[in-house]
């Protein structure tokens, strides 16, 4: 477990790489916040996006939490391996926050991407809020955006949990001159295509998006600019944005908060056994174990092989 006596904020990892769940580090970390006193009155918050977008380094500036970064000038690659596990500095109520790997990592590579749906779906089953990072120019391309993440775990959630109304809230990263009020209308408009459809469940067929998630869309400007002066503006930029986006996070679980109509929340005292068991459940759900579209091709085109084979070889019999 890592922890900043300076400020007070300590993080630890909650899932490893391989999937394991760290169920001796949940213990301590817990106990060294002490959640259980909080009862109902606290709130859990992650993020989830491509690799290298910048989500360690949002959190960092929201919560100021000690989430690793990326080190730019070393190159574009993987810095968060698994889920980790932070408390926010300064929120009220209490809010910890999750840090999952990023997707489309080069090192996992197309072929291994079940841990970015489980990661996925345990975020959305256990967070009241959840921030999903995205390149501006990615929205209104269908394989970018984590479209097809968010459809295969939009279907396996409404299998798996009840709605318990998770705020879904999209970051706009690298926002362009387009503005956000014709930026907005176009995402929120691609998440419903993809809610209506999902196939559902006999007891969700009529269910609205709206039963399940809250969407929220902000945007926010390049954090990395080649020129010094315009360096300093977007640092301001990125400032006031902070500032503001920080503040819709206090007392979020409050009437009209980020996370105010949440249902099904778990007292505080039985979060680590709760995450453990939803883990657990997501973990031997296969559905989620899906094959890359390469190899799915490949298996429907050679099922097609063989049936015309047997079909070719009952005729000439």
């Amino acid at each position: 477990m890592n922890y900043n006596n300076d400020d007070g904020c300590c993080s630890t990892q909650l899932i490893d790489g391989d999937g394991e769940f760290n169920v001796t580090g949940i213990e301590k970390f817990l106990k060294g916040v002490r959640l259980a006193e909080c009862g109902l009155s606290y709130a859990v918050a992650s993020i989830m996006g491509p690799q290298s977008s910048g989500k360690s380094t949002l959190l960092n500036h929201l919560f100021r939490t000690n989430f690793r970064e990326m080190d730019a000038f070393k190159g574009r690659s993987q810095t968060t391996k698994g889920i980790w596990l932070a408390r926010c500095v300064g929120i009220e109520p209490c809010t910890l926050v999750m840090d999952l790997e990023g997707t489309d990592g080069r090192e996992r590579g197309e072929d291994d991407t079940a841990f970015e749906k489980q990661s996925a779906l345990f975020a959305l089953a256990v967070s009241d809020i959840v921030l999903i990072n995205m390149w501006c120019h990615d929205i209104g391309r269908e394989q970018a955006a984590n479209k097809p993440l968010l459809k295969t775990v939009f279907q396996v959630m409404m299998r798996l949990f009840s709605p318990r109304k998770t705020t879904l809230m999209f970051v706009i990263r690298d926002k362009t001159r387009t503005p956000l009020e014709n930026l907005e209308p176009v995402l929120r408009e691609d998440i419903q295509k993809i809610w209506d459809s999902v196939p559902k469940p006999q007891a969700h067929t009529d269910t609205l998006l709206s039963e399940f998630f809250n969407v929220e869309v902000v945007a926010l400007s390049s954090y990395e600019e080649k020129e010094e002066q315009f360096k300093e503006q977007a640092y301001l930029l990125l400032e006031l944005f902070v500032s503001d986006l920080r503040q819709r996070f206090f007392q979020s679980i409050a009437p009209g908060g980020l996370a105010g109509d949440r249902r099904g929340v778990v007292p505080a005292s039985g979060f680590s056994f709760s995450a453990q068991q939803i883990w657990k459940v997501i973990k031997e759900n296969k559905d989620l174990d899906l094959p890359a579209h390469k190899v799915l091709v490949a298996t429907v085109r050679c099922e097609e092989i063989a049936n015309e084979r047997c079909s070719a070889f009952s005729q000439n019999q």
